[in-house]
């Protein structure tokens, strides 16, 4: 039973998750978000060209209704992807099933899958959990946190985020309450790179009105600063999906513009996208980026990323290394607008680089000791304007090998 307090669940949506068959393991692997009524939808989806089938599918749908959506149909251990025409039948055999049993169109069906790529997707497991999943769904807290536990595949705990707005009502009437809620799975294979500019899912609710295409413009920056900052190995999957949705069941309306929600939403993808690269696969360490003085924000994010995909900082990191000339190689190779003379490297509150050499204060054993924490820091000043970003990542240890070289075995 989840501890989760019921209040923190968006009303309109039913939640459940089920043993299909399709893991391995023989844990629960399929699981289902249903709305009550058609939500409005927003999504962003990998920007990898090899794509999984259900993303083809999830955007005719999202065309067709006009963002609408009913179910949302996720299974682990099989990314149904690199399966040709199979696995397109599969995904519309599953969204057919699923639209027959919940009394909707198959068009109004999300699916998403994540696990094992180039394996075929047995659909027909699915289907047949499908009777007995919908007898048992409900909006509780805890089938909510079944859902979130059914969707994970190398990760080691689920990844859940709230948040509550008040929305003031007419002149006399009480404030009304928003709320928002993310489940969302990811642990190897992130470097989400989502667009419309193994894997990442994630999905937030939300009992606001609101239509879709306003729903989208608070969607995109919210991943642009959340999701879009984070890396465990630098890999794009091919099934990255994040998917927003809108049931309206508070009877409150939000339009566009709206700064509370807007901050409620950035709070939640914030919070999930810092669970996903906690969560990372193998990882000793987590790593908060900070690059200021860039010459654009663009600039600041080359910077964080060249130092987030680099295994030599990432494995310096592992062994608690404070070899800041491998953070000096990726600045110079980032791409980024750099005098390699005025860049600044600090761990935490401890001068590292100054002037693009090493700082007069340097003191290697307390570099080494401040790297041995679970948790720590990274800035660097470009001295080149006033572009900025912060980025999200981990190290690379042996544990990450072990993991990734027995995955589909």
């Amino acid at each position: 039973m989840s501890d989760l307090c019921p209040f923190l669940i968006p009303r309109g949506f039913r939640f459940g998750a089920a043993k299909a068959g399709v893991k391995a393991s023989g844990r629960a692997d399929f699981a289902l978000i249903v709305a009550d009524e058609p939500a409005s939808a927003a999504a962003a989806f990998t920007s990898n060209k090899v794509t999984a089938a259900p993303l083809h599918i999830d955007k005719e749908h999202l065309t067709a209704t006009g963002g609408k959506v009913r179910v949302v149909a996720i299974n682990a251990g099989n990314a149904n992807c690199a399966a040709g025409q199979a696995g397109l039948d599969a995904a519309r055999a599953t969204c057919a099933a699923a639209a027959q049993t919940f009394h909707c169109r198959p068009e109004e069906v999300f699916p998403s899958s994540t696990g094992v790529i180039g394996v075929p997707l047995p659909a027909e497991k699915l289907i047949v959990a499908l009777p007995g999943l919908a007898q048992t769904i409900g909006p509780e807290s805890d089938h909510f946190n079944e859902a979130a536990l059914a969707i994970m595949t190398t990760d080691t705990v689920e990844k859940t985020a709230f948040a509550r707005i008040e929305v003031a009502g007419a002149p006399g009437e009480a404030p009304r309450e928003v709320r928002i809620a993310g489940l969302g799975k990811g642990s190897g294979m992130i470097y989400p790179q989502l667009v419309p500019h193994a894997t990442m899912l994630v999905y937030i609710l939300t009992d606001a009105a609101v239509e879709p295409a306003v729903l989208n413009a608070y969607l995109q920056p919210a991943v642009e600063l959340s999701f879009n900052r984070i890396s465990v190995d630098g890999d794009t999957s091919t099934n990255d999906t994040v998917l927003l949705l809108a049931s309206g069941a508070s009877g409150v309306s939000i339009g566009a513009g709206n700064p509370a929600f807007a901050t409620a939403l950035q709070q939640v993808c914030s919070s999930l996208a810092r669970q996903v690269v906690a969560d990372g696969e193998g990882l000793t360490h987590l790593v908060e980026l900070q690059i200021n003085g860039a010459a654009n924000d663009a600039d600041a994010l080359r910077v964080a990323k060249a130092i987030a995909h680099s295994p030599l900082v990432k494995t310096a990191w592992a062994g608690c290394d404070p070899n800041w000339g491998r953070l000096a190689a990726a600045i110079g190779y980032s791409g980024a607008q750099i005098d390699p003379e005025a860049f600044e490297i600090r761990f935490g509150d401890l001068p590292v680089c100054s002037n693009g050499g090493c700082d007069p204060e340097f003191d290697e054993a307390a570099a080494h000791a401040y790297l041995e924490q679970a948790q720590f820091s990274v800035t660097i000043n470009l001295h080149q304007g006033t572009g900025s970003c912060v980025f999200w990542t981990t190290d690379l240890t042996t544990e990450y090998i072990h993991i990734n070289a027995d995955y589909s075995t």
